[in-house]
């Protein structure tokens, strides 16, 4: 569901403040308390923030949003997020992709490729991608996660290790305003380090529901990535640690760059 410009207001404040009482939002944007309790109850119904008595503040930093909410919560920015990341990625070419619900509609998007080598520790992206008969899919060993059919532990990321890939392709739980990528399991995230590490171009994909948003576990900086993909410009203060370090961005919705040749060379 989209945010409208109030709503995505009210994000912000939170994320700054940590907790906003209703009337204090009432009085910022000049509404009544019953209009600001109405954005606040569609953002907590998108996991976005948690109610409290008199206000709202920040969901958990220690917990995720269950996978099967995660899949229906921004599934149009998500998608138009892949199409998007699909177009820079040529035929032929070879890739890792991690876990979560924003690389499964990547996945999705790629299906009209040809003869792509991916690597994954995400079995729904490699049932996704077995639809194609011109692809090698290759899944990483390891300890299966039920609720989301992610794979990880020290064996899967031993197998990481044996490869190098043009593309690795990551989601995140959160971008804290210094630019600190931020997921909620550690596990998870020592496996994302591994295709961080192996991979010759890193593409981030992430909504902007994900700017500011926290979790528990640190997995690297946003300046380790070679570009952003994401259906809003992130705040200045991420964006600037974008700018020092080189970092691409591409807006879905506002922006398509050149494709890049058909080939790998």
């Amino acid at each position: 569901m989209a945010q409208n410009d109030r709503q995505r207001q009210i994000l912000e404040l939170v994320r700054q403040r940590g907790f906003v009482s209703i009337d204090e939002l009432a009085g910022h944007f000049a509404v009544t308390p019953q209009t600001v309790r109405r954005d606040v109850n569609d953002l907590c119904g998108q996991d976005l923030l948690r109610r409290y008595h008199g206000g709202a503040g920040l969901p958990s930093s220690v917990e995720n949003v269950a996978y099967q909410t995660r899949q229906v919560l921004q599934h149009a920015q998500k998608r138009r997020i892949a199409a998007l990341v699909a177009q820079h990625i040529p035929d032929e070419a070879s890739l890792f992709i991690n876990i979560g619900t924003t690389t499964e509609e990547v996945a999705r998007a790629l299906l009209q490729h040809r003869r792509l080598k991916v690597i994954t520790n995400n079995l729904n992206v490699a049932g996704i991608l077995a639809d194609n008969e011109t692809f090698e899919i290759i899944i990483a060993g390891g300890v299966v996660r039920n609720r989301d059919g992610g794979i990880i532990g020290e064996a899967t990321m031993d197998f990481i290790r044996q490869f190098r890939t043009d593309f690795g392709i990551i989601g995140i739980s959160g971008i804290d305003a210094d630019g600190a990528l931020l997921d909620f399991d550690y596990h998870e995230v020592r496996v994302a380090r591994e295709i961080i590490a192996n991979s010759r171009q890193i593409f981030l994909v992430t909504d902007a529901t994900k700017f500011g948003r926290n979790a528990v576990v640190r997995l690297g900086s946003i300046a380790e990535v070679t570009a952003l993909f994401s259906d809003r410009e992130p705040p200045p203060s991420i964006r600037a640690v974008m700018d020092q370090n080189g970092v691409r961005l591409y807006v879905a919705e506002e922006a398509e760059a050149p494709l890049l040749p058909t080939r790998v060379a």
